[in-house]
């Protein structure tokens, strides 16, 4: 007999948190970090199908903070202009109290593709992106049926 899934359990991403080398930033609005899978065509004798060969992975995402601090500037306003990037690692976690588990990953070799010097808008709220690309990455929690 089948059984009816709650609705409850989907996960919701208010029960989300990133930590940015070791420091828990409590500002975020929204994170995503995702893998793009590289593959190339290999074509075969007398066959019409393309066929795909796998040949690595890319990683990228973007950290959306509540602009209450200066973090793209703290974290890559020197770095920019001296050329010395900082080693960052992030930690997300997101872990709702009524799903079956939680997720939680570390992502390293983070590299920066830009941040804001000053953004604003008359009577909005504002936010600021960092987006990133990395090139490691560990699976700590997933959530299993």
């Amino acid at each position: 007999m089948d059984k009816k899934l709650k609705p409850n359990r989907q996960i919701n991403g208010t029960f989300g948190a990133v930590w940015v080398n070791n420091e828990k930033w409590l500002d975020i609005e929204s994170f995503e970090a995702k893998v793009a899978l590289n593959f190339e065509d290999v074509n075969m004798a007398e066959d019409l199908a393309t066929h795909k060969k796998y040949t690595g992975w890319s990683g990228e995402g973007t950290i959306t903070v509540k602009k209450v601090y200066s973090r793209g500037a703290k974290l890559l306003g020197e770095a920019t202009k001296t050329g010395e990037m900082p080693d960052v690692k992030l930690v997300g976690k997101l872990a709702d109290p009524d799903a079956f588990g939680a997720e939680r990953v570390s992502i390293e070799e983070i590299t920066f593709n830009e941040f804001t010097l000053l953004a604003f808008e008359q009577k909005t709220l504002a936010t600021e992106e960092l987006p990133f690309n990395f090139a490691d990455y560990d699976l700590l929690d997933l959530i299993s049926a």
